[in-house]
């Protein structure tokens, strides 16, 4: 040590790095920082997998933003890589850690940032730990599963779990020309839509080539010689000789747990808005905590890397002495499914229902630009409004190129918690090579205020 207060961060990714970069930045000049990463690498953009495996994305050095010896020469940020943090001492300020050579360490910290991520959702099914199934959250799991499908050359893959993983890995399979069967619980893909936008995507998976099999469950795996051969449902089996696990994730929280901090209802840990958790001087921030939604003012656990950058921003702003405050989310997501872009945000009706509003709603059909100028295609727009005030609650996107950042819109009308007819009078740019002269934001919004109010 240096003789200075220390920061010891837990999480070497988005969170976690960014909390450590701010408070080099605004912090004194004798704060020693360390961070400790169970991986082998820093800094990555996991949302570029499904990209990497598809061979979109050439190397798994193209997703590394920063490396551990970038951190250290540009931020005096130390870095201990394939170190795991086993323990938390909140009294004696210590972070216990095992590295893979199996050393142990006492590591004092005078700040602590924990940014522990997320733990994917694999629920334990007779066969589930057969060679062939994967589960994709880390660079490294995303490289394994790219060696494997180059080494076992597979014909047929299942994707369990018709999320935005699940769906961004089944497309990276039909890019490799290896058939995908789709297995979902619920009625259509992405959960976080309204069915009728669900389905649009679900035509174009088909169309596309995909089996997709809606109010399908996965109750185990059969094998051969120790790898899958196929994925067990209640009513049949599908053959695979590759499987992909896309059930979400929870919280990463239980080594705040054992250290007796407090956790929330979602299982994420419990922050103010400056990112503090129930001790003093313990931070936190990413997919590991729960922050609050904007709309429903329901504590919501939401894994995204947009929110790990900020909340980690505003972690280190503190860490460092200055101020910052997290503004809370309202579960923006975008991404794009065998050609076809998928914008969201707000609350679906089945959260709104939950978070007790009353509400309208309205779907529009239109084009990306100008019906007549070359390109155009559709583009579906859903909204949904609060009954008598014409709030705006949600909207969710699904279209051609051009269609899923016009959520940001939305995005930023339910921010300042606007109304469908402010929408409505927005003044949003024009020209036909991007909209018709009416946005179809505009128009749904406008179609909606006539029965919301």
């Amino acid at each position: 040590m240096n003789g200075g207060p220390r920061l010891v961060a837990i999480g070497g990714d988005a969170a976690g790095m960014s909390a450590a970069s701010q408070a080099r930045r605004i912090g004194p000049g004798e704060l020693e920082i360390l961070a400790v990463e169970r991986g082998p690498v820093t800094s990555y953009a996991a949302c570029g997998l499904p990209y990497l495996v598809a061979k979109t994305v050439p190397s798994p050095e193209d997703l590394i933003v920063r490396d551990p010896k970038t951190f250290e020469q540009d931020f005096a940020i130390r870095v201990h890589t394939r170190t795991e943090a086993t323990d938390i001492d909140l009294q004696g300020q210590r972070v216990h850690t095992v590295d893979a050579s199996g050393r142990e360490r006492e590591e004092p910290y005078d700040f602590l940032m924990i940014a522990t991520g997320g733990v994917p959702r694999r629920p334990e099914l007779p066969g589930d730990r057969a060679e062939g199934i994967f589960g994709v959250q880390t660079l490294e799991d995303g490289v394994r599963l790219r060696d494997y499908l180059d080494e076992h050359r597979p014909r047929h893959a299942v994707v369990v779990g018709a999320g935005y993983i699940g769906l961004e890995m089944a497309e990276a399979f039909l890019t490799r020309k290896i058939e995908v069967t789709v297995l979902e619980a619920g009625p259509e893909p992405m959960g976080t839509l309204d069915e009728e936008m669900g389905a649009l995507v679900r035509e174009t998976m088909v169309c596309m080539g995909a089996d997709f099999r809606p109010w399908t469950r996965a109750i185990g795996f059969e094998t051969d010689r120790g790898r899958v051969s196929a994925v067990v449902t209640e009513d049949s089996s599908y053959p695979a000789e590759v499987v992909v696990l896309g059930l979400g994730a929870r919280p990463n929280s239980d080594l705040a747990r054992s250290a007796g901090l407090r956790i929330g209802p979602t299982g994420g840990i419990a922050v103010d808005r400056r990112m503090r958790t129930s001790q003093e001087n313990v931070w936190a921030a990413g997919d590991c905590v729960e922050t609050f939604h904007r709309v429903s003012r329901e504590p919501v656990a939401i894994a995204l890397g947009t929110h790990a950058n900020r909340q980690g921003r505003v972690a280190g702003t503190n860490i460092g002495g200055g101020y910052a405050s997290f503004g809370g989310v309202v579960g923006t997501a975008v991404t794009r499914i065998c050609g076809l872009e998928v914008g969201r945000t707000g609350l679906n009706e089945a959260e709104a229902r939950a978070a007790g509003f009353e509400f309208e709603s309205v779907t529009v059909d239109s084009t990306t630009r100008a019906g007549y100028f070359p390109g155009a295609r559709p583009i579906t727009v859903r909204l949904l409004a609060e009954r008598r005030t014409g709030r705006l609650l949600g909207g969710q996107i699904v279209g051609g190129e051009g269609a899923a950042k016009r959520v940001d819109v939305l995005a930023t009308a339910l921010w300042n918690e606007m109304g469908v007819e402010e929408v409505a009078g927005m003044d949003l740019s024009y020209a036909p090579p991007f909209s018709p002269t009416w946005d179809p934001v505009l128009i749904a919004a406008r179609r909606l205020a006539e029965r919301a109010y």
